[in-house]
């Protein structure tokens, strides 16, 4: 899913809602979660502001090393 300021990994329209996904690995254990915090920089968020009336961040980072999910957080967008 394209924007002017990047590609948003998964994004998913479903009735009024959109839920916009970013996936991440982390090299190290305890590093800082990069996929949220990508998802609020880059405000990905602004192409669904029209078409939803809820729209949530979902942040998925995964350890490289453990192959499994190392953080998940999620928020809803106040539009």
């Amino acid at each position: 899913d394209y924007t002017s300021k990047g590609r948003i990994d998964l994004t998913i329209l479903y009735d009024d809602k959109a839920y916009v996904m970013e996936f991440k690995v982390i090299e190290s254990e305890g590093a800082e979660p990069k996929a949220i915090k990508q998802l609020r920089e880059k405000r990905y968020f602004e192409k669904y502001k029209e078409r939803a009336k809820e729209i949530y961040l979902i942040g998925i980072d995964f350890s490289e090393t453990q192959r499994n999910i190392q953080n998940f957080e999620f928020e809803r967008v106040q539009i």
